[in-house]
């Protein structure tokens, strides 16, 4: 339950509260704690190391989805990256648990795009993220995207109007 300071009428939100408003229900969350190896030597999250744990967590979200990666590879489809945008906000460091949060913003034609954003146990936000793929063959030639795929990404689909 919120505080409320009696003297100066302030509210002051939970924890839990805060951490409300950067979930969304249409998210996928995965976790994943910071290893040693992520960090380097001022005890941070080395930059590059993001994308590996938006990868882990986009596989996650294809398992969770009922469909793993390889099931996809294996009916001839792959999606490889395109594009990827990040903006760090704030460091992880090492032991820290994060909560690393999906979204779908496109999947039409050959194109699958995702948000994400990652948070700290603490519910500080870490870094904001999209990556865009396509669909392709095992040979890389563009095909569309399967049906089947909206329709089990439809639970995370958050459209967005992209420039």
């Amino acid at each position: 339950m919120a505080q409320v300071d009696e003297r100066n009428q302030q509210f002051f939100p939970t924890a839990a509260q805060l951490l409300s408003l950067y979930l969304m229900p249409s998210e996928f969350e995965y976790s994943y704690r910071v290893t040693y190896r992520d960090c380097t030597v001022g005890n941070h999250v080395y930059y590059s190391r993001y994308l590996d744990l938006l990868e882990g967590a986009r596989g996650e979200l294809f398992r969770h989805s009922g469909v793993p990666l390889q099931d996809w590879q294996a009916r001839g489809f792959i999606f490889p990256v395109i594009e990827c945008r990040l903006r760090y906000k704030h460091p992880a460091r090492y032991d820290d648990l994060l909560a690393i949060r999906l979204w779908v913003t496109r999947v039409e034609g050959v194109r699958l795009h995702f948000g994400s954003r990652i948070l700290n146990q603490n519910g500080v936000l870490i870094l904001e993220g999209e990556t865009q793929h396509v669909c392709t063959s095992l040979t890389d030639k563009l095909m569309r995207l399967p049906p089947e795929l909206k329709s089990r990404f439809e639970p995370w689909l958050q459209e967005t109007t992209e420039v």
